[in-house]
Parts: structure tokens; sequence; C-alpha cells
């Protein structure tokens, strides 16, 4: 098997997540936060990578996590599952994702290394399938551990007579 098919460790995606982290513009909360996403593309895992991003408008910020699933979905070799409808796109598949914030205490418990709640609710709709690590946290999770009840709609097919 081609080692570009083999899905990467946990390490080596916390390891990317952290070198994003150091790239994070965070100059007012100064908690640098990097992600990792792998996505499956015809000639094997792809590993893309977000920083935090802030601004000054707090509510105008990007979380690392949102920056690395949009990337993913602005992917164009990522797979995708077949639509029903030519139009719309489809999420990639998203196999694994890794978050670390760099500037957590060592001691710091798992619930201040989590993903915000906006961050989880993205991933219930793009990586729902995937495993997630947390820098500083042993256990590997699913999108059950991180957001037990997560929104999500049916999705049912537009009505032809529409445009």
């Amino acid at each position: 098997m081609p080692e570009a098919s083999v899905a990467p460790t946990r390490e080596r995606l916390l390891a990317e997540a952290r070198r994003a982290a150091e790239r994070a513009y965070a100059p007012y909360s100064r908690f640098r936060v990097g992600a990792a996403v792998v996505v499956s593309t015809p000639t094997g895992p792809q590993i893309i990578t977000g920083a935090n991003v802030e601004n000054a408008s707090l509510g105008l910020s990007l979380c690392a996590e949102r920056a690395a699933l949009a990337a993913a979905c602005a992917l164009a070799t990522a797979d995708r599952p077949a639509s029903p409808h030519a139009r719309l796109a489809t999420a990639p598949t998203i196999t694994q994702v890794a978050i670390a914030c760099i500037d957590a205490p060592g001691d710091a418990p798992p619930n201040e290394r989590m993903p915000c709640g906006a961050c989880r609710q993205w991933f219930a709709e793009l990586a729902p399938q995937a495993t997630f690590f947390v820098d500083g946290v042993a256990a590997d999770l699913t999108l059950a551990d991180l957001l037990p009840q997560p929104f999500q709609l049916t999705r049912t097919a537009p009505d032809a007579n529409a445009e």
C-alpha cells in the first residue's frame, strides 16, 4: 500500500495542528489554536490545516477548526459522496480532526481544550463520522462525545419546479 493511502497517525495530526497554531493571529485572546483535518482524495488522505484568526470585532473572528473545515470544502480533489442534485455540492469526506490549543496551560482540564459550540456544530454537518483528537486529552473522541444532541436537518430533495 503506498504511503499516501495510509491514514495519518494521531501524533502526526496533533503535530500538524500545533504547527498551524503557531501561525494563528490572536492578538486579543493570545490563545492560539490550530486544527488539522484529514480529507479523503482519490490519491489518499490529505491533511488540511487552519489557525484561528481574530478580529477587533470579536464576533467576526474565525476559529481554527472552521478555517480548516472551510478549506477542506474548497479542496477540488476531495472525495465527495454523490449528490442527488447535480447543482449542489456535497461535503468532502473528512475522516479525522485534530485540535491543538498551544497556549493552554499544561495542566488545563479537558474542558479548557475543547472546541467551541459553533465548531462542534460545523463538525455535525461536515465531519459527522470523523475521529477527533484534542491535544492534551488522551481519548480519541467521536461527534457524540463532543456534541451529544447535534442540530441536524433531514435532507430532502428540493422541489423540481423551484428555480
